[in-house]
């Protein structure tokens, strides 16, 4: 249809030109002359009949340039229609798991050089599945000529796939492949965590953000792994304050973000900020998993996180971690009548196999043995979701009393209301 086109509007031209020649050849006006001498010929004609000449001439000589061409012409058109055709259908083969029929089409249609590049990372995969290695270096190795982005984004894949995140780091590094694709920037990422360089990988976020990269529920737990990893890896006091600063504030009260930056600063013996930041977090949303490292730090601060604990207890008295908290704090402290009282509510509320050694240590201080080894026993049972035995000595009012909750207060000294 469209030669036919070109025909029609190059019949229609030629006619506004004959009709212009005759146009000027009745007219008196002064024109111009234009004298033309080639190989013994003179042409002598005025100037629009010599720019009329010259457009026929042009068209005649591109209309003559497109029959020529347009066997050539529609043998491309047709390879490359079949090389869409073998990559719809290499694709489809490829997702119902047909590897081998995937991978030949796939490779086929790789000739072509606009669906190259996506159809030899395609059979990357089928090559992959089927595992033949030496295929997939086949193919990674034309990808590579093809498409440098595609071959770094691919060989990356692959290698964080294998375990192998340096490997990743250095096809993703290479200056040929900048800038970074979205699917580039977070491989980078993963590889960057996955070398122990989570503060840097931190810092590419923004970038993954900007450019959506990721849905926005992986984008969160990529940021919230990332933040807690960064934390976790700060080599001194000045980069671990400067680590959390970064982070935004729903960050710094997410427990797995405020738990690695407790614990990293308790290792770093920066003791009130370990203690501090699970407090302001406990405060903003309480977390049993938080209460339970309160009590496990390996800080000081007794009487402060006794303090804590007990103000929290008001509001929460049948927390099983709180309980477990108390009670090991209690026992750190050398109160260990008060230690069990707590402990035993604790396993009253479901604490299980934590509260159970707890009480182990603190029999085995108070020199105990029998009742040590069976509150170890009991936390074996407890762990495997067995029902422990009853200690000897632990009447049924004092298991009354421990399965008693005391009423729900909010930070106001009100009573909460129940769902």
């Amino acid at each position: 249809m469209k030669p036919f086109r070109t025909v029609v509007v190059l019949l229609l031209l030629l006619l506004a030109g004959v009709l212009a020649s005759q146009w000027m050849a009745g007219t008196d006006r002064d024109l111009g002359e234009v004298f033309v001498r080639f190989a013994g010929y003179d042409v002598h004609t005025n100037v629009p009949r010599a720019a009329l000449a010259l457009l026929l001439v042009g068209g005649l000589a591109w209309l003559a340039w497109n029959l020529l061409t347009l066997p050539f012409r529609a043998w491309g058109r047709h390879r490359r229609k079949q090389a869409r055709a073998r990559l719809i259908e290499g694709l489809e083969a490829l997702h119902a798991g047909h590897w081998q029929k995937a991978e030949k089409l796939l490779e086929r249609a790789a000739s072509d050089d606009e669906v190259g590049g996506i159809a030899r990372a395609a059979a990357v995969r089928a090559a992959q599945e089927r595992g033949d290695e030496a295929s997939v270096q086949r193919h990674l190795t034309a990808l590579r000529e093809r498409s440098p982005q595609a071959h770094a984004i691919t060989t990356a894949q692959i290698a964080l796939d294998a375990g192998r995140p340096h490997d990743a780091l250095i096809a993703l590094d290479t200056a040929d492949v900048q800038p970074l694709p979205p699917r580039g920037l977070a491989l980078r990422a993963d590889a960057l965590a996955g070398t122990a360089r989570a503060g840097e990988a931190y810092g590419l976020l923004g970038a993954l953000k900007q450019q959506q990269a990721l849905a926005p529920a992986a984008f969160e737990a990529l940021e919230i792994r990332l933040a807690t990893q960064s934390l976790r890896e700060a080599s001194d006091p000045n980069v671990l304050a400067e680590r959390w600063e970064i982070l935004t504030k729903p960050l710094r009260v997410q427990p797995s973000v405020v738990a690695a930056y407790a614990e990293r600063a308790a290792a770093l013996h920066w003791e009130d900020a370990a203690t501090r930041s699970i407090e302001q977090a406990l405060e903003s949303r309480w977390d049993e998993g938080l209460v339970a490292l309160y009590g496990r730090l390996p800080v000081g601060k007794l009487d402060s996180r006794r303090a804590s604990a007990q103000h929290w207890l008001q509001a929460h008295p049948a927390s099983p971690a709180l309980l477990v908290t108390l009670g090991r704090l209690a026992r750190l402290q050398g109160q260990w009548t008060a230690a069990q009282d707590f402990l035993h509510r604790a396993v009253a509320q479901g604490a299980g196999a934590e509260a159970w050694e707890e009480l182990a240590v603190g029999f085995d201080e108070a020199g105990d043995t029998a009742s040590a080894q069976q509150c170890r026993a009991n936390a074996l049972k407890a762990a495997r979701g067995e029902v422990p035995a009853r200690l000897p000595g632990r009447d049924i009012k004092q298991a009354i009393h421990d399965e008693a909750v005391v009423e729900e207060r909010d930070a106001h000294g009100l009573p909460r209301l129940k769902g």
